[in-house]
């Protein structure tokens, strides 16, 4: 697909928006990131936003051409009005709603709003987020329904064109990995595995073969599943 345009990606630190990241730098001709800081338990994540960046530009001239600024919102409202796991010091549990301590509300309908907003500023038309339906905590907020409306609202709003996309709407983790790997090689997937965090504990003092985690909160959960389906012989 030929580069065109400019893009805002929500770059968390983690897997999935990593893979965003690439997937946008192989698209777009102007990529700029954006993080957010928002109390999260696992804050180690926008630890190593920067060794990610870094080592991505290092292993990836022709990306690094196209990468432009990073943006870092202090947005610890969020962390303020929720009580949840990943904002406290909680055990992670199912609610009686059927959803998982560890959703946010809000969060990601906040975070794609100040997305917009910095892309507003900037002439950026594209933002790029990692939310998916298809291998997911039952999150309302990553329904392709959800991104869908806020689009509707974010350009009735501003009145102007913004187009969300979301690269792993409709594929699992061991789908992730695998384009991780069509976007850059073995490299690639290696850079994702060993700097980028995904640990909703925060815990990067054991290095497993898919990379750091406390390995069983749902998200290493998650992750280490979709590795063992990408890793086996095919």
């Amino acid at each position: 697909m030929s580069p065109t345009g400019s893009a805002l990606v929500l770059f968390s630190g983690g897997q999935d928006s990593a893979t965003c990241l690439a997937w946008a730098l192989a698209r777009f001709d102007h990529v700029e990131t954006i993080g957010f800081d928002y109390g999260q338990r696992h804050r180690v994540e926008l630890d190593v936003r920067p060794t990610v960046l870094e080592k991505l530009c290092a292993q990836f001239p022709a990306w690094a051409a196209k990468l432009g600024d990073d943006h870092l919102i202090d947005a610890g409202i969020v962390g303020k009005l929720s009580e949840t796991a990943l904002t406290r010091q909680t055990e992670i549990a199912m609610q009686a709603d059927g959803l998982p301590n560890t959703f946010v509300p809000g969060r990601n309908l906040l975070f794609l709003t100040m997305a917009a907003t910095v892309a507003y500023r900037r002439g950026i038309k594209h933002i790029v987020t990692g939310v998916c339906e298809t291998d997911y905590s039952g999150y309302p907020d990553c329904r392709d329904d959800t991104i869908k409306a806020l689009q509707l609202a974010l350009n009735l709003g501003m009145d102007r064109r913004f187009v969300l996309h979301t690269p792993l709407m409709w594929i699992d983790k061991a789908e992730t990995w695998a384009m991780a790997e069509r976007l850059g090689g073995a490299p690639l997937v290696s850079l994702i595995n060993h700097e980028t965090h995904t640990c909703y504990m925060g815990d990067r003092t054991t290095l497993h073969s898919w990379g750091y985690g406390c390995g069983h909160c749902p998200a290493c959960e998650l992750r280490a599943e979709g590795w063992a389906r990408y890793t086996q012989p095919r």
